[in-house]
């Protein structure tokens, strides 16, 4: 498959440049991938789309304040890091800019707050750094750190934690699961009430999910391992609903891509901790789930791709179409779709 079938035009007004006021009135979506219709909605009316016979999977990942700024020791010039995932104790994987002014030794001082070196150089703007500080790392990093907003979004994000979903808990990504960011607790609440199951697995986003394909064939991409964890009380919940022919939905791309990976493995979900680098496109045979929240994506890229692979490509850029003619928010802060 080539990457010009995943493409689209998309108005640069339609981008979200930040998030709506309250997280569940943004817009939903909901596509039909049976009978291709399509519904208009509010995030809140999920509700209405959901039963006892559902069970939703969450990601609890929290985004870690991953982007810090330092100088070089030796010519004080500043360079960015984006710290993608802890490889070793006080070792992180990240993006540096300008790669060029870093190599194997450069020192770089973070305000005198912390000190990092810089211990191995890879392709694509990749490096190791090893830091050195007093106290406790990620209280360190909230001293130093913004939060790790995409390219596109151009306007200061004024509440940290609306870059974050309201049940985020265990602290490793580099980006949010953008489809859990329209859940508000009492929705939550609500859904529970209703008698929905409700589970939460962990994937620290990372590369894997939000660096550009820059292969013509799409096949030939390389995904980043990003890592997860399933625990087993949720893995047999899940087993369970699987056997009582219950609709098992997952919040995201990320938590779609850890119940496949696991599901794909071990041909049942199992209680787990691993990486995954499973890059799902349209020919894939879906085993795990039945049902997809997700955002808009952007063109070209493995996500929707991911989607394309759950409906149909055709379907995907049916409704981006239609989304846009309808004047819908794409991307991290913008609307959602229910794909069912």
């Amino acid at each position: 498959m080539k990457l010009e079938d995943f493409d689209y035009y998309l108005p640069e007004n339609l981008i979200a440049q930040k998030p709506i006021d309250k997280r569940s009135h943004s817009r939903l979506m909901i596509v039909d991938r049976y009978t291709e219709k399509l519904e208009h909605k509010h995030f809140y009316d999920i509700i209405d789309y959901l039963d006892e016979n559902d069970v939703l999977v969450l990601n609890d990942t929290k985004v870690m304040p991953s982007r810090i700024y330092g100088t070089k020791v030796d010519t004080k010039a500043s360079i960015e890091f984006l710290l993608l995932k802890e490889v070793e104790p006080d070792t992180f994987e990240a993006l540096v800019k300008p790669a060029r002014r870093v190599r194997v030794g450069t020192e770089i001082n973070f305000q005198n707050i912390m000190k990092g070196i810089v211990i191995k150089k890879e392709d694509e703007g990749i490096c190791h750094i090893k830091f050195s500080y007093q106290g406790i790392f990620l209280e360190r990093l909230e001293e130093l750190g913004e939060m790790p907003l995409p390219p596109y979004i151009h306007e200061k994000l004024e509440d940290k934690e609306r870059y974050q979903t309201v049940y985020a808990k265990i602290v490793g990504s580099a980006a949010a699961p953008t489809a859990g960011l329209h859940f508000t607790e009492e929705l939550l609440q609500k859904l529970k009430d209703k008698g929905v199951e409700i589970y939460y697995c962990t994937l620290h986003v990372g590369l894997g999910t939000f660096r550009p394909v820059n292969v013509e064939e799409i096949e030939k991409h390389k995904m980043h391992a990003e890592y997860f964890i399933l625990d087993q009380k949720t893995a047999d919940a899940l087993n369970r609903a699987k056997t009582e022919g219950k609709r098992i939905i997952s919040v995201g791309t990320t938590s779609t891509r850890t119940l496949e990976s696991i599901y794909t493995k071990y041909n049942k979900f199992v209680g787990t901790a691993e990486e995954t680098s499973i890059f799902i496109y349209p020919g894939y045979k879906f085993k795990a789930i039945d049902g997809l929240i997700t955002n808009f994506h952007l063109p070209k890229s493995t996500l929707i791709m991911l989607v394309s692979a759950f409906a149909s490509r055709e379907i995907i850029l049916n409704s981006y179409k239609v989304a846009i003619e309808k004047n819908y928010r794409f991307f991290s802060f913008g609307d959602a779709m229910f794909i069912k």
